[in-house]
């Protein structure tokens, strides 16, 4: 990995990273403008009166930014009728063309629309998949050819006011691209700084730069190199953030939770598009509300390099080592599959039932009641609470522990490990034999305290340490950073404990957002989401929140492009019908795609897909291979199942 500057301003103390503004029509994003929520037409373009309907229906729901397909010149073409259907109706949106493939599509457009969306990977770019070795002089000569197809199209921009966003997508890197750098977040990133520095030479600045993917942790790692190599070139361009094809429902939000929240945590994002497979309109609420999660005051003048020093590495994943904690039936920690948990109970792995003792160290301002459970020990906070748990975690029946004024004393000190001294130690040792001792943290004033309990307990085999609370991030962090600076490798369990207030949509996203960016990080060897909406729910978000990440695979994942005017077949219908067949597929990852160009590239890492290829025709591919052509709509889906079946991957239903 290249030595790399910070990607933000503190991993502790987030602040909105500083960018410059670009005017899009009478939006303007970065700077210290609000972020700016934005999605895409499903309807033809030259489909005046559909596309003018969803662009009524989104403008109503708050969004800001309307993206239309452009896949040729009659698609430009349709452009000024659809501006005057607006203007009869009343509506006011800048317009933003997606253009793919088409240079002259793309210069077109810079005549009619306030921004142009183009691909790196597949502008003046070849996508063949070769296997060859460019020398540095090949290489050179294939930029300046896209540079002689590129600049003209900055010239036009630059003339007509209109901005740019440089869109990379993971699964349509160049095959230049792709045999220099791999199929990487590096080879995104460097994908599209060659297009930024072609750009800069001509003196054009009004550009947005994405890097989308369908796999969240690859989304979020490829947006910090890109910040980070920005810095180091001295640019300040805005983000535009989004995970493509994430696909429907609750799958797709916890997916955009992930990639899109995790970024804005860190006070990264300009502007957002939630990628669902749902009607456009659906889109603009789950935008929003990532946004008001995350809001961030602006950046500092300076940045305290102290607090970029952290023994993780930001921009690929690695796990972070730990010990195996618990008995051989249910381990924790390690290379152990990361666990779903409960306090009491547990699905898969029954972690924090007998096997278990929780001690919250004292911070003033924290208050719970005693668990009323026999099998979980739980040490909280308040000086007389803390004696009566003492005893009852020292006595038996013919056996009582001292609670003179002395020992009351003593007990009562805040935030001090006094209450834990040898003597309670020793003697909480023998009654912890067998079982794993948890140390709760909750703030981050109780991480000095966690620390010198885990020294005074150090003897014992089983320890660990419990996140408790509804932000994670800077917590976690400052935790496994401690953590690193003692020398404890103890296992880290993350909890999330939803707010009572918060709707069913709201909690997804925060749990999502702020458990997933610390498994982005490779912290975390358990989690748990402790929901107001019931135990079924939590459980329910946790095995996704590991599906999302690609940490465990515990059902079938789908990879599902939200439609467009390119989509070549009812794109949320024929999800939900294969869905219904294969849903019961644990861990095998199917993508459905609308055309080709959401085809072999977009599908990223999927194991099978099934795409569109002409009006009620579907190619198949086994990964990005193409394996069946042009297959009649209305039997691609058992061609789809036996596909599955000659790899090995397919079982039967149960009944």
């Amino acid at each position: 990995m290249q030595d790399l500057p910070a990607y933000c301003f503190s991993l502790f103390h987030p602040k909105r990273r500083k960018t410059r503004e670009v005017r899009v029509g009478d939006v303007i994003i970065g700077g210290n403008h609000p972020i700016v929520a934005q999605s895409m037409t499903t309807s033809l373009t030259t489909d005046t009166k559909a596309t003018v309907d969803q662009m009524e229906k989104l403008v109503d729901v708050g969004c800001q930014l309307v993206r239309l397909t452009t896949p040729t010149m009659k698609d430009v073409q349709n452009v000024p009728d659809l501006r005057a259907e607006m203007k009869r109706r009343h509506l006011s949106v800048p317009l933003v063309a997606d253009v793919h493939f088409l240079p002259r599509v793309a210069l077109a457009a810079c005549d009619h629309f306030e921004k142009v969306r183009i691909n790196p990977g597949n502008f003046a770019d070849k996508k063949v998949f070769e296997i060859k070795e460019y020398t540095d002089r090949q290489y050179e000569e294939e930029l300046e050819r896209i540079a002689q197809t590129f600049r003209p199209i900055v010239a036009r921009a630059k003339e007509n006011g209109v901005a740019l966003r440089i869109g990379t997508n993971h699964g349509s890197l160049s095959d230049r691209i792709m045999n220099r750098f791999g199929d990487t977040p590096e080879g995104m990133v460097e994908s599209a700084i060659e297009f930024l520095e072609i750009a800069r030479a001509e003196h054009f600045h009004d550009m947005v730069i994405s890097m989308k993917s369908s796999n969240p942790m690859v989304m979020v790692q490829a947006y910090r190199w890109l910040v980070a190599r920005m810095n180091q070139l001295g640019m300040d361009y805005p983000l535009h953030l989004g995970v493509t094809e994430a696909g429907e429902g609750q799958d797709g939000r916890i997916k955009s939770a992930i990639g899109i929240g995790s970024l804005l945590a860190d006070g990264l994002g300009d502007t957002i598009r939630v990628s669902l497979t749902e009607d456009p309109e659906k889109e603009i609420p789950v935008a929003h509300a990532l946004i008001a999660s995350y809001q961030r005051s602006l950046e500092a003048e300076s940045w305290d390099p102290e607090q970029q020093k952290v023994p993780w590495d930001a921009y690929s994943y690695t796990r972070r080592v730990s010990s195996v904690v618990g008995n051989d039936d249910l381990p924790i920690g390690g290379q152990e599959i990361v666990k779903v948990c409960t306090h009491f109970t547990s699905v898969g792995a029954k972690v924090f039932s007998k096997s278990a003792v929780v001690l919250d160290p004292p911070i003033e301002r924290f208050s719970s009641p005693l668990s009323s459970s026999q099998d979980v020990m739980q040490l909280l906070p308040g000086s007389a609470t803390k004696a009566k748990l003492l005893y009852r975690l020292f006595a038996s029946k013919d056996e009582k522990i001292d609670v003179s004024s002395q020992a009351f004393d003593e007990l009562s000190m805040e935030c001090s490990p006094a209450w834990l001294d040898l003597r309670y130690a020793k003697a909480l040792l023998q009654k912890l034999e067998g079982k794993t001792l948890w140390i709760r943290i909750q703030h981050e004033e109780q991480i000095a305290t966690a620390m010198d309990i885990l020294r005074i307990f150090s003897t014992h085999p089983n320890l660990g340490v419990e996140l408790y609370h509804h932000d994670l991030i800077s917590l976690g962090r400052s935790v496994a950073k401690a953590l690193h600076h003692h020398q404890r490798n103890v296992p880290i369990h993350l909890c999330y404990v939803s707010k009572t207030e918060d709707s069913k949509e709201q909690e997804i996203l925060k749990a999502s957002t702020e458990i997933g960016s610390l498994l982005c990080d490779g912290i975390g060897d358990s989690i748990e989401v402790q929901s107001h909406h019931g135990f079924d729910e939590g459980h329910s978000i946790a095995f996704q929140i590991l599906q999302a990440t690609r940490l465990r695979m515990s059902k079938t994942d789908y990879i599902s492009c939200p439609s467009c005017g390119r989509t070549l077949f009812d794109l949320q219908e024929t999800t939900a019908r294969i869905r219904s067949k294969t849903h019961h597929l644990k861990g095998v990852k199917i993508a459905i795609m609308g055309c080709i160009v959401n085809g072999p590239g977009e599908m990223a890492d999927a194991d099978f897909g099934y795409v569109g290829s002409a009006p009620g025709k579907i190619n198949l591919f086994v990964g990005k291979d193409c394996v069946e052509k042009n297959i009649p709509q209305e039997v691609a889906d058992e061609k789809l199942i036996e596909l599955i079946d000659r790899h090995g991957k397919w079982v039967q239903p149960s009944a």
